[in-house]
C-alpha cells in the first residue's frame, strides 16, 4: 500500500531572536539551528546560541546606533550583533566575550578552573579554530594567570576583544544590512500600532 507523505512544516515553537517573525522558516533560523548543532560538538555547550532577550523597542534598536555599550547591554543587541559577526566570520569574539562575563558569574573554585580551562582551549590557544586575535603580552599574562585561574583571568584579553569589536566591527554593523533593516522592521511595525 502507499505511504502517505506528510508536508514538511516550517513552523517551529519558538521565534527568532532576529525577526521575532514566529514563522520561524527564515533563513536566518536555519542558520541559527545549523550553527546550534555545530556548538554542540564545543566544550562549552553552556552557552547558548541566542541568548534568551525580548522584541527591542524602535527605540532601543536607535540606541544602539548611539552606543556601542548600549549594544553589548542589550541582550537582543548582542544577538543582532552576533549575527552580523558571523558574516564576517568573527563570531568568536562575541562568543569569547560572552564566555567571559559568565565566567565572572562564577563562585565555585572547581567551577572556575573546569570554565577557564574550556575558555582557553576554545579561544586562546593557537590551535583552536576559534582562537581570536590577541596581543603577545595579553597572552603572556593569561598564560601566567593560568596556573591558578580565577574569574577574572581572561580581564585583559576580554577588554581586548570588546575594543576590537566596538572599533572595528561595529562601524560596519551600524551600515550593515542587517542592522538597517531591523531598524526598518521595529519602525514599521511600531507605527502600525
Amino acid at each position: 500500500s502507499p505511504t502517505t507523505v506528510q508536508p514538511a512544516s516550517n513552523h517551529r515553537p519558538n521565534a527568532c531572536c532576529f525577526c521575532w517573525c514566529c514563522c520561524c522558516s527564515c533563513s536566518w533560523n536555519e542558520d541559527r539551528e545549523r550553527a546550534w548543532r555545530a556548538s554542540r560538538e564545543t566544550k562549552l555547550e553552556t552557552i547558548p546560541n541566542c541568548e534568551a532577550c525580548t522584541k527591542p523597542t524602535p527605540e532601543e534598536v536607535q540606541g544602539w546606533a548611539q552606543s556601542f555599550d548600549k549594544l553589548m547591554k542589550s541582550p537582543a543587541g548582542r544577538n543582532v550583533f552576533r549575527e552580523f559577526l558571523r558574516t564576517e566570520y568573527s563570531e568568536e569574539n562575541m562568543l569569547f566575550w560572552l564566555a567571559c562575563e559568565e565566567l565572572k558569574t562564577e563562585c565555585n573554585k572547581h567551577t572556575i578552573d573546569e570554565k577557564a580551562r574550556m575558555i582557553y582551549e576554545d579561544y586562546i590557544s593557537i590551535l583552536s579554530p576559534k582562537e581570536v586575535s590577541l596581543d603577545s603580552r595579553v597572552r603572556e599574562v593569561i598564560n601566567r594567570k593560568m596556573q591558578e585561574p580565577s574569574s577574572h583571568t581572561f580581564d585583559d584579553a576580554q577588554l581586548q576583544i570588546y575594543t576590537l569589536m566596538h572599533r572595528d566591527s561595529y562601524p560596519r554593523f551600524l551600515n550593515s544590512a542587517i542592522y538597517k533593516s531591523l531598524l526598518q522592521s521595529v519602525s514599521h511595525s511600531s507605527s502600525e500600532s
